[in-house]
């Protein structure tokens, strides 16, 4: 995953720690390296097995794994589609409330140019990550993607 460009916010809000806000957005981070490196076991040790999913490329409110990988396996197969070429996570505010985080953050996706060497635009995707803590790990038991800016289709 591409590192963020742009200087980091305050992150530690009232009620959360410097070091429980890093261990919060390490857990996102972890979450995309594995999705580019198109590791599943490694996006689903970021996920509680009973997280709720608004995913951006589906309608209904995913309940759980079984749910979020009836949508993955529906998805274009590699070499369909636009190439991703990088994601960019950034601009994250993070509250922590004993247990319950709640990390706010916007996600750029990027692609390699159309084959007629056209330029696509990036896909910018607004999102709101709710993890709670087990002892000292970190799990997503809720995630709400918005995209704001469409990236290219087809």
């Amino acid at each position: 995953m591409s590192e963020n460009p742009l200087p980091l916010p305050t992150t530690a809000r009232p009620g959360a720690s410097a070091a429980d806000a890093d261990a919060v957005w390490a857990v996102l981070t972890a979450m995309y390296e594995a999705y580019d490196a198109g590791d599943r076991a490694g996006i689903d040790r970021a996920l509680d097995p009973g997280a709720t999913v608004w995913d951006s490329a589906a309608d209904p409110l995913l309940l759980g794994k079984a749910d979020l990988d009836r949508i993955r396996d529906a998805r274009p197969a590699a070499g369909e589609g636009p190439q991703e070429t990088g994601l960019t996570a950034y601009d994250r505010t993070i509250d922590v409330f004993g247990d319950i985080a709640v990390l706010r953050f916007w996600l750029r996706v990027d692609f390699a140019p159309a084959p007629d060497g056209v330029p696509h635009r990036p896909e910018l995707i607004r999102n709101t990550v709710i993890l709670h803590r087990t002892g000292a790990s970190w799990r997503i038991v809720h995630l709400h993607e918005d995209v704001r800016q469409p990236g290219p289709v087809g």
